[in-house]
């Protein structure tokens, strides 16, 4: 026996967030962190120069590789995407630049995924709140929607997706595809044609970005919720018929591990044991990570217990717990748990008809001072670094980042300014007694993430610019060589360092080991890059100086010049 949903909404409850509105606020969060800044250490440098060596030929575009080096993880298509938005961009945008409106594309696609993939489950007959005996329940469509709606605010407020989201790396890609992946599973119940479509370039995008076996297990999981799902349609709103569904779910699955093997895509990437594994890390990083979209997910988990087969809870689950397997048997633990947050959004999304007001309450209050006071210490140090008052905080920059400059920006000041009274507009707003929307629990989360995003990536752009960017090290590296600076030989840098010097620099670089290399300078990363041991023999260079970042004094090179010959 089925048992009755624990969604009680009236239609009032389901108000539409105003579209404008909605899309002025994702377009708000997507620019900023894609716009006015240079590459950043570490992936996201990484990343552009296989990018920017594809693009200028001297990689081939089925072996990416930097200096002879191959990326770290075997991925194709998001070097592919640089690659082609590079050559494509007109030459008054800088390569990087090119690069990033790519990825902006990236992440709005994820945001729309994430939205039609709620409101595809929330359409579903086991989803839909309680019929009232005498009418006045939330209709189908406008309920689905207002969930939606909730789910796209609970994955713009998790905290992972801010800095993760907005780079220019296979795990962006990743990220996209997983979502449009979702976005076809939970689709097929009702149409074919654009969900299968969506479906086969999410999974296939998924290979090609180095991630295979998720895009296999995300595809068996969806075919297994499929052939299981029992729930009955309405009149008004019929399934499509199964057996296609689960056709299209095989052969796009077929298709995606094909890819792979024909490209040589399959990798072990898994620990031999998880017993070394930090638990109390990886518990912080939990609950930092996915904040507020996972701890609202597992009270989801607790009201809809009995309905964890229904497709509407199993799907989001599945896709969460695959991402969070490859967490726990994988290296990169945070990038593997970005591909949970969309459907940990849409889990969240179905615990609003069911939140107690206690607890939101307290989600609105805590949200409230938090974003608040991080948005008044953004404002804080600005001025100080402006005007000097007060001078404490200026005094840590220029101790943290020496050598950095303070600019003023009239458009970062207008955007930022604009922003936070926006979030003073929607926090009186919130406090209307009168509001009565589901999706009004996720508006200050989201518009406090939102808020301080902007904030850091207008008010300290600057300085978070100078101090992430390998640019300073390059010139400063320039300065040393002087005019003629003729081809360099490396020995122990890293592919950030490498990617830096190539794209920064303009330089032609050698391997120290190669035997055409007859260059009149010599870099040695200091400490050396551990995984290249390189013999060099330093008595035919003379060393000139040690060059340090500004921002880390563990990071420099060390420049020679080359002996004449007696």
């Amino acid at each position: 026996m089925t048992q009755p949903t624990p969604a009680i909404v009236a239609q009032d409850a389901v108000r539409r967030l105003p579209r404008l509105a909605l899309l002025l606020f994702c377009l708000a969060y997507v620019v900023p962190g894609f716009l006015g800044r240079g590459p950043w250490k570490n992936q996201d440098i990484t990343g552009f120069g296989y990018m920017l060596e594809i693009a200028r030929g001297h990689a081939r575009w089925l072996a990416p590789a930097m200096l002879g080096q191959g990326p770290e993880f075997g991925a194709l298509l998001p070097y592919w995407l640089g690659a082609a938005a590079i050559r494509i961009a007109p030459a008054v945008i800088a390569p990087d630049l090119a690069v990033r409106i790519a990825y902006a594309l990236l992440l709005a696609l994820t945001l729309a995924a994430t939205w039609y993939a709620t409101y595809s489950l929330a359409r579903s007959p086991l989803a839909q709140p309680v019929p009232f005996a005498f009418g006045g329940e939330a209709h189908p469509r406008d309920y689905a929607r207002a969930v939606s709606d909730g789910a796209l605010l609970a994955l713009v407020a998790t905290l992972g997706l801010a800095q993760f989201g907005h780079e220019t790396t296979p795990s962006a890609a990743q990220l996209a595809f997983a979502a449009l992946s979702f976005y076809g599973l939970a689709g097929l119940r009702y149409r074919l044609l654009a969900p299968g479509l969506a479906l086969v370039a999410g999974l296939c995008g998924l290979s090609l970005s180095g991630a295979p076996a998720m895009g296999l297990f995300f595809a068996l999981g969806g075919l297994a919720v499929h052939l299981l799902d029992r729930a009955p349609g309405r009149e008004d709103d019929p399934p499509a018929p199964a057996w296609p569904a689960a056709l299209v779910i095989v052969g796009a699955g077929a298709a995606a591990a094909a890819l792979a093997f024909g490209l040589d895509l399959w990798h072990w990437r898994v620990h031999d044991s998880v017993r070394d594994l930090e638990w109390t890390a990886i518990g912080k990083l939990l609950v930092w990570f996915t904040w507020p979209a996972g701890p609202i997910a597992l009270w989801t988990l607790w009201r809809w217990r009995r309905q964890l087969l229904s497709r509407h809870v199993a799907l989001p689950l599945w896709f969460a717990g695959v991402a969070f397997g490859a967490m726990l048997l994988t290296d990169s633990t945070d990038r593997s748990l970005l591909l949970a947050l969309p459907p940990l959004a849409a889990l969240a999304a179905f615990a609003l008809p069911t939140l107690r007001r206690s607890v939101s309450a307290l989600v609105d209050w805590f949200t409230l001072l938090f974003f608040s006071g991080c948005a008044i210490t953004i404002w804080v140090i600005w001025l100080s670094l402006q005007t000097g008052i007060p001078a404490q905080p200026a005094a840590n920059v220029r101790r943290l980042a020496p050598g950095f400059e303070p600019s003023f920006s009239v458009l970062a000041f207008g955007a930022a300014l604009a922003a936070t009274l926006a979030w003073c507009a929607l926090v009186r707003w919130r406090t209307g007694r009168h509001r009565q929307a589901i999706w009004k629990s996720f508006v200050l989360p989201a518009g406090g993430a939102a808020l301080c995003w902007l904030l850091l990536m207008t008010l300290w752009l600057p300085v978070l610019d100078y101090a992430r960017s390998y640019q300073p090290l390059v010139r400063a590296v320039q300065a040393r060589m002087g005019a003629s600076q003729g081809c360099v030989a490396v020995a122990g840098l890293t592919r950030p360092q490498v990617a830096a010097l190539l794209y920064h620099g303009g330089m032609q670089l050698e391997p120290a080991a190669s035997r055409q290399a007859a260059c009149p300078w010599l870099l040695v990363a200091e400490p050396m890059d551990p995984s290249t041991p390189v013999v060099i023999d330093l008595h035919a260079w003379q060393r000139v100086e040690r060059v340090r970042r500004p921002v880390d004094k563990t990071e420099s090179l060390a420049l020679y010049r080359k002996v004449p010959h007696r």
